[in-house]
């Protein structure tokens, strides 16, 4: 069931009880503003995306070679949304979700190299029409648990069809084999029966260490081959 479809069954199935039209209105409404919402970040990761792709393809021309490995994209479903917002104690309203969650919209870029990753920052922070929220260098100054990554949460302007509006999408961007090791370590740590104890994390940190050390070798050698500075 898509979204869409999710809105016309709950509308449905409002209760019976709920006779008042007026009520009935204002819950339609609701849903119908969440669509809108999600169209407007969806169209932000459009943006982001083919942001990325020319950005990727000007490398390519100028140095021979794509920084960017692979993008990935998610949407925060509205019943996530919602869920979030009741979490946190917060209205159930668009305007709530968009002044207090900014990982409703994401992206997620993997490059071959480190120093492709801070490339790929330096050319999106480059950009003008872009507005950097936040950003966190999680490569330089790992969390506790070994996770590397460099994130970015970046305001995007989408143009409607009657008005400019800005949408925050977070990007999260890594080497291969930072994603290979917070894949694995995601799924260990939301899998239902299992119970991470201070052991596990700490063989998890040194595989985090191991792959950081093999991170900075290949990027050595990839230099040392293309005789880079």
């Amino acid at each position: 069931m898509d979204d869409k479809d999710f809105y016309i069954e709950a509308l449905d199935n409002l209760p019976a009880l709920v006779e008042n039209k007026s009520v009935k209105e204002q819950f339609q409404q609701v849903f119908y503003d969440f669509l809108q919402l999600q169209h407007l970040y969806d169209s932000a990761i459009e943006v982001v995306k083919t942001s990325l792709s020319i950005l990727d393809s000007e490398f390519s021309v100028k140095f021979q070679r794509n920084p960017i490995h692979n993008i990935e994209s998610r949407l925060k479903s509205p019943q996530s949304i919602i869920g979030k917002l009741r979490k946190k104690g917060l209205p159930l309203t668009t305007d709530a979700a968009q002044k207090n969650l900014l990982d409703m919209a994401g992206i997620r870029v993997t490059c071959c190299y480190i120093s492709d990753i801070y490339a790929v920052v330096e050319m999106l922070s480059q950009r003008d029409d872009f507005v950097i929220i936040k950003q966190k260098d999680y490569i330089k100054n790992p969390k506790p648990s070994g996770y590397r990554s460099y994130h970015l949460v970046v305001n995007v302007p989408v143009y409607l069809w009657s008005q400019k509006k800005y949408a925050p999408v977070e990007i999260q961007i890594r080497t291969i084999a930072m994603d290979f090791w917070a894949s694995l370590e995601h799924q260990l740590k939301y899998k239902p029966s299992a119970a991470i104890t201070p052991e596990i994390s700490e063989e998890l940190r040194v595989c985090a260490e191991r792959i950081a050390e093999t991170d900075m070798q290949m990027q050595r050698i990839f230099m040392e081959i293309n005789n880079l500075d």
